[in-house]
């Protein structure tokens, strides 16, 4: 992935409103963020633990939308998977819950899956970061398949949420 400003970021967002986009909590480190190892940029807001936001490419352009993850704290002792990237992790997998764009946001609608907490996919994928033992599944997939599949997997959420 590409490394992106924050006015880049900002500008992505499509499930909410400029004014939101403006307001929201974006990291401070872009320029520290390994761009080459990401697939999409994801990161929990540090002022409300209860949101998030994933930034992505999709047809050329910047894609960022943001999530909300209701899951009760009982959940944080279950182990679970990740839809994006397959990797398990007892308490670090939390459901991600995103407003769809337009007008079936102001309806209330909205989507969701399964998520890693640190939204790190990208890393776990590529082996740079452990979520311990059995995270991963045995796969015969050579690295860039998993990448590939990776990337299908948010685009197909960003699709569902644009829907």
């Amino acid at each position: 992935m590409e490394s992106l400003t924050e006015q880049e970021i900002r500008a992505a967002f499509v499930n909410c409103t400029k004014g939101e986009a403006k307001r929201l909590s974006v990291p401070r480190d872009l320029a520290d963020r390994p761009w080459d190892d990401l697939d999409f940029l994801g990161w929990r807001d540090a002022q409300a633990h209860d949101r998030a936001y994933l930034v992505t490419v999709l047809d050329g352009h910047p894609r960022a939308i943001t999530l909300r993850s209701p899951a009760p704290a009982s959940w944080h002792r279950r182990r679970g998977m990740c839809s994006i990237c397959l990797t398990s992790h007892t308490g670090g997998v939390s459901l991600m819950v995103a407003p769809k764009a337009g007008k079936a946001r102001q309806q209330g609608n909205s989507v969701g899956t399964y998520l890693c907490g640190d939204l790190a996919c990208s890393l776990y994928v590529r082996g740079k970061k452990d979520a311990g033992v059995a995270a991963r599944p045995q796969e015969s997939l050579s690295l860039e398949e998993k990448i590939e599949r990776t990337v299908a997997n948010i685009a197909a959420f960003f699709a569902k949420v644009t829907a």
